[in-house]
């Protein structure tokens, strides 16, 4: 049950009479109306309140809940002047110049909460001349009935409304017998009601002469009493069950991304995995990757760069196991290239025509090869620069949220070319597990250090150089490892998913 749902239930139960006991010591409501019919009588003969036209009597087809034998069913427009709202002219100043009269919004409920002690607007005299009685008295529930039908709130001082709002102001012969925040708990319930009575224009309206028929259970007034103190014993309970629900909501929305956080943390520390002596270690592949290497170097297929710093323990982000080995991306990769970003067309390639990938192409773990931009005919495509399956691609510029994420080209059906805002990482299949490799680039701590690299002006424009992403650590493992880590990762992160 979420704390709203149980709000309602106690306040439905209050209103239903099963809140509180019933004592007989405390006398009925038929006993009570037939005195407020009395003393009605004598007023009317006193000339202090006008005789009414009679509203029509209760049937039994229109009694929503049974009540206490004690209680009893009014028309609420029998207990209560029901007071419009209005709104002066806003084009007269002498309406709102030096006003000192409370004029109250819904923002008022915004700004203070639901019992009213002041307002953000006032009135003039001038603006109430002819509306005097509009005045609302302290004490009295205010109801919105058209816009935000079902708002509702109390005020503690003297006031005029806007046209959104109602007052429920207690008439002079019930004054004994309401006890005026026992009303304020029965409007909390009215939402459902009014909209169902609402007549349709281009909002919800429910009219006076409407407002004035709906029912309202009346218990004695010890007992309206009783029901108040008990909502207000239970109001500090409600807002602790509030606090708790509201962390275990938290909790259960971050669980599925902590989860997934926890395990990619797992894979890159060595945890995730047994690790198997036969399969060798981390130092023994990099000194295959760095013989591959210098070889091509020799051959002339790949430019000799210069060597990267030595890794130093002060760099060293987490422990990894014993057979794995701390490496920098620039030395696993062949090298880095980029491509260009002519002014294009901002729509997507069709058919042959060629197109640049747009940053949004590079998905955390995924390409998504729709992102693209057809290039102009005068461009010349240099085809070094193609996308092709098998690429490991990297953005390197745009706001920081989407820098440095890393995503494995599966399978490609256009004809693309890099942008100047994303790298292509060349590895080798034979010594680097490539879906491994991603999954590092993406993984929390590790993009934690891809930021530490970004340079900008602010978190909406960032980029990181070429030289900056050669020196991101990667922790390496042995080919077989990479492989198994992989293969557990797709096994448990769509379990994570399913639990978002």
């Amino acid at each position: 049950m979420t704390p709203q749902e149980l709000k309602n239930s106690i306040l439905q139960l209050a209103i239903q009479g099963k809140l509180v006991e019933q004592r007989r010591s405390e006398g009925t409501a038929e006993e009570l109306y037939k005195q407020i019919q009395a003393e009605k009588q004598a007023l009317i003969k006193a000339g202090k309140i006008k005789k009414e036209k009679p509203l029509p009597e209760i049937t039994e087809d229109e009694i929503p809940f049974e009540i206490p034998e004690s209680w009893k069913w009014y028309r609420i427009g029998e207990v209560f002047n029901i007071v419009n709202g209005f709104t002066p002219l806003k084009s007269n100043p002498e309406f709102w110049t030096d006003g000192d009269i409370p004029w109250f919004t819904i923002e008022d409920v915004h700004r203070q909460g639901r019992f009213i002690s002041t307002t953000e607007k006032f009135i003039s005299q001038k603006a109430l001349s002819k509306n005097t009685e509009r005045i609302v008295p302290p004490d009295s529930v205010l109801l919105c009935c058209t816009a935000s039908v079902g708002e509702y709130a109390y005020t503690r001082i003297p006031l005029t409304t806007n046209q959104q709002f109602n007052a429920f102001v207690t008439k002079p012969e019930y004054a004994d017998a309401v006890f005026p925040l026992y009303v304020f708990e029965f409007a909390k319930t009215l939402k459902d009601t009014l909209i169902r009575n609402a007549g349709k224009t281009t909002f919800n309206f429910l009219s006076v002469g409407k407002l004035s028929l709906l029912l309202f259970p009346l218990p004695p007034l010890a007992e309206q009493k009783r029901i108040v103190a008990k909502i207000e014993e239970l109001l500090p309970l409600i807002e602790r069950y509030e606090k708790a629900w509201s962390r275990l909501e938290d909790f259960n929305k971050r669980f599925p991304g902590d989860m997934q956080k926890s395990i990619l943390q797992m894979a890159i520390q060595g945890k995730l995995v047994e690790q198997r002596p036969e399969e060798g270690t981390g130092e023994e592949l990099y000194r295959r990757i760095q013989a591959e290497k210098q070889a091509l170097i020799k051959a002339g297929k790949i430019k000799k760069e210069k060597p990267l710093p030595e890794i130093t323990e002060d760099e060293i982000p987490f422990d990894i196991p014993e057979s794995w080995k701390w490496a920098k991306l620039g030395d696993l990769a062949w090298f880095l290239d980029a491509g260009k970003s002519p002014n294009c067309q901002k729509v997507p390639v069709k058919g042959e025509e060629w197109g640049v990938i747009t940053t949004t192409a590079i998905q955390l773990g995924f390409f998504d090869e729709i992102q693209n931009k057809v290039l102009p005919e005068s461009f010349t495509v240099n085809c070094s620069m193609q996308v092709n399956a098998g690429d490991i691609l990297i953005t390197r510029a745009g706001p920081t949220n989407r820098t440095g994420v890393a995503c494995l080209v599966k399978e490609i059906h256009y004809n693309l070319i890099l942008s100047d805002k994303t790298l292509r990482i060349n590895m080798t299949d034979e010594h680097i597990y490539k879906d491994y490799i991603v999954m590092v680039l993406n993984s929390p701590q590790i993009r934690q250090l891809i930021i530490g690299l970004m340079s900008g002006m602010d978190k909406q424009q960032v980029n990181i150089s070429q030289d900056k992403y050669k020196t991101v650590l990667v922790p390496l493992p042995p080919l077989a490892e990479q492989k198994r880590i992989v293969a557990r990762l797709e096994e448990l992160l769509p379990l994570c998913e399913r639990l978002k």
